[in-house]
């Protein structure tokens, strides 16, 4: 679909679009107002994880359409790049028909989503309204189920294949979050698994501030009320074996405690004592 990016008038243009979050739980944890909007849409376009969500939603609205239907098939090759723009042609399609639009997508639709992100920004270009609205992420429900609150020792969060590729350094003294665990080092978004050997990298990388015997933990959040989070901690060596899922993050604490800055509290004219 070519974009027109000359500015226009909003208001002259029918179509709207709304992306919004359904949460991690099934129905629990969505807000009030993005449920409205999912009940009130002319078309409901939807990316979420499991045929529950799938069925709730169809429950909600008349007119549900999965985004899951642009992925590769069985035995097909494509790249997940070609998805994203066939998704967003499909979505902008239906705002240029005049429609209320609504996305819905599995937690926060503008975390690890990035078709929400390039849909609005074309409808913008469009002149269409478009606007966001926030759900409760798998990061918000990780910290609740690991019961670490990360303003305590500060936190980094990174997509491990970019974590991977890039020039990023690490502070070991907070926590570190690396998504997408299970395809580290797959670049070619052709993929759904990396391999253990690319795993192994990712082993040897983190090896430049963390043991091979540091413990870190495997999280997946539930999806449902009556599952449990998956909570499992096990030593880095032991990550390249460990069973991953699409939705897997490797959680990695701190090797130790923080150490003042005593440059800073001089400058400050702070004691240590004052700190606690």
């Amino acid at each position: 679909m070519q974009i027109n990016t000359q500015s226009q008038d909003n208001d002259n243009k029918a179509g709207r679009l709304v992306c919004v979050g359904t949460g991690i739980q099934l129905a629990g944890q969505i807000s009030p107002i993005s449920q409205s909007y999912i009940e009130t849409a002319d078309v409901v376009f939807s990316l979420v994880t499991d045929g529950f969500s799938t069925r709730w939603l169809n429950e909600l609205n008349d007119d549900v359409r999965s985004l899951q239907t642009f992925y590769a098939k069985e035995g097909e090759i494509k790249s997940r790049r070609q998805s994203y723009d066939e998704m967003v042609e499909a979505i902008l399609s239906q705002v240029a028909a005049g429609k209320l639009v609504v996305c819905a997508f599995y937690g926060h639709p503008g975390v690890f989503a990035c078709v929400s992100h390039m849909a609005i920004k074309q409808a913008k270009q469009l002149g269409y309204k478009a606007s966001m609205l926030p759900g409760i992420s798998a990061e918000a429900c990780l910290w609740a189920d690991i019961n670490v609150d990360p303003g305590n020792v500060g936190f980094q969060s990174l997509e491990a294949t970019q974590f991977l590729l890039y020039n990023h350094v690490i502070n070991p003294y907070s926590y570190l979050l690396l998504w997408q665990i299970a395809l580290a080092g797959e670049h070619t978004l052709t993929q759904f698994s990396t391999t253990e050997a690319k795993l192994n990298i990712l082993v040897e990388h983190l090896q430049q501030w963390y043991s091979l015997s540091h413990e870190v933990i495997i999280y997946e959040a539930a999806n449902v009320a009556f599952q449990q989070p998956r909570v499992e901690t096990i030593t880095l060596a032991e990550l390249p074996t460990a069973d991953l899922n699409a939705i897997s993050t490797l959680v990695v604490p701190p090797v130790a405690q923080l150490t003042l800055n005593q440059q800073i509290l001089t400058k400050l004219n702070i004691t240590a004592a004052e700190i606690g």
